[in-house]
């Protein structure tokens, strides 16, 4: 085979066959990690079709900005700080557009609309709404990258999406604030006139990274109605925040040159640059969204290949082996294992040790126990262990689900069926106890 092939087949198939726990080198294990996570957002991008998910989140967003522009002035009038958003505003990419007069003005209309006469209470309705439907787009987005199928209750979304909006402008505030302080502490070393300068080019645009990391990160934990890892939000926090911020100074550059340059557009220029943006913005907060999902489920992926065609047999010998694990331990009276302990024990794949613990709980053999201590839900039998036998696990199996529901079944069929449960019945394997094996 030649390398090409070999690279594909290793992409496809042999990197997913190794458990990274049995892996001793860190490096190596990094490695692993990181060519899987790259491998899962590529193909999350192309099979969970992010760039049309996009394409529909950037007009939500020129629809909300608005209302979201609104929602974050009227907390920073109530603050005191509005001047100092604006402010933050013409610094940013909009600045450059000279959109901000606009938008502002656009947004001092809806306030006031929010606030005119006996019409208060719908105009502010309207305005939570709005900001509303927003963020409930984005949250359906990232479940949908997350497999989640059930969204937080309509009082929760309220809660966060608001804590969100609220967030915004303290974060800006503070952002602007330390970037005073650094300058005027700068201003008293100006005597070191290399390093005067430096700050005062520089610091401003760190702590806009900074701020930008940390929006992101936040995002992509509060978001998603999963709990997600601390580091799994961090790293693609940092990595979008990074792009996003290059995103922008990208289009500023281009703005500058489309005003020198025009023919065509003119005046109107910066608008099809601002739909872009916005929709690159888009894409980067999708893709991070995705890549937070790969990184928090690497192992989630692990021999998924062969999952896909693994043989019944087989996958009944694993389910009653760690059934059987499960009920020696809790007869030792020790502490019940977690899937991601018996996944760990036996070097399986977390993915289908999940699988199988479900089926048992979901035919009553386990019961799913919560742990104060423990993040994760602990397993222990459902009923008294000398009464599951390896019989009774199979024919329950067999059994989950509807049966019986064919209106006219030949004579023959309903023949050959009540022989087949007879020889089940009569069957040794009644006799055999899953403690015993």
């Amino acid at each position: 085979m030649s390398t090409f092939p070999k690279i594909v087949n290793f992409i496809r198939y042999d990197m997913w066959r190794l458990n990274t726990r049995e892996i001793d080198s860190r490096p190596k294990r990094a490695g692993y990690s990181i060519l899987r996570t790259i491998v899962l957002v590529v193909r999350g991008f192309t099979s969970k079709n992010l760039n049309d998910k996009a394409k529909s989140l950037t007009y939500s967003l020129i629809f909300a900005i608005v209302p979201i522009l609104a929602m974050i002035l009227a907390v920073a009038k109530g603050f005191g700080v509005a001047d100092v958003i604006e402010q933050q505003l013409n610094k940013s990419f909009l600045g450059e557009t000279n959109l901000v007069p606009t938008i502002m003005e656009m947004v001092q209309r809806y306030l006031d609309t929010a606030q005119d006469g006996i019409f208060i209470g719908i105009g502010i309705l309207i305005l939570l709404w709005a900001v509303y439907s927003f963020f409930q787009s984005v949250e359906r987005a990232f479940n949908k990258i997350w497999n989640v199928h059930r969204s937080r209750s309509i009082l929760h979304q309220f809660v966060t999406y608001i804590a969100i909006v609220v967030l915004i402008p303290v974060l800006i505030v503070c952002s602007a604030g330390i970037t005073i302080f650094v300058h005027s502490a700068v201003d008293g070393i100006g005597y070191i006139e290399g390093l005067h300068a430096f700050f005062h080019q520089s610091g401003g645009k760190l702590l806009q990274f900074i701020m930008c990391w940390l929006l992101f990160t936040l995002m992509y934990i509060g978001i998603p109605n999963t709990k997600v890892r601390f580091m799994s939000a961090l790293i693609p926090g940092v990595l979008m925040g990074t792009l996003f911020q290059l995103l922008q100074m990208f289009s500023v550059y281009l703005i500058a040159l489309l005003s020198r340059t025009s023919i065509v557009y003119g005046a109107f220029a910066t608008i099809p640059i601002l739909l872009t943006w916005l929709q690159y913005t888009s894409l980067l907060i999708l893709i991070g969204a995705e890549m937070s999902y790969a990184i928090q489920n690497n192992e989630e992926f692990e021999y998924e290949h062969d999952l896909n065609k693994m043989s019944r047999g087989y996958k009944d010998f694993i389910m009653l082996y760690l059934l059987s694990s499960i009920i020696r331990r809790f007869e030792a009276d020790e502490a019940p294992y977690t899937a991601h302990e018996l996944a760990i024990r036996d070097n399986l794949p977390i993915r289908l040790v999940n699988q199988l613990l479900s089926r048992l709980v979901d035919v009553n053999v386990l019961r799913e126990v919560a742990v104060e201590e423990q993040e994760e839900k602990t397993y222990m039998p459902a009923l008294d262990t000398h009464k599951i036998s390896l019989g009774m696990v199979i024919e329950r199996i067999d059994h989950q689900g509807t049966e019986d529901f064919l209106h006219s079944p030949t004579p023959e069929m309903k023949a050959f069926r009540d022989h087949y449960l007879k020889i089940q019945k009569e069957h040794q394997i009644n006799d055999i106890y899953i403690r015993d094996l």
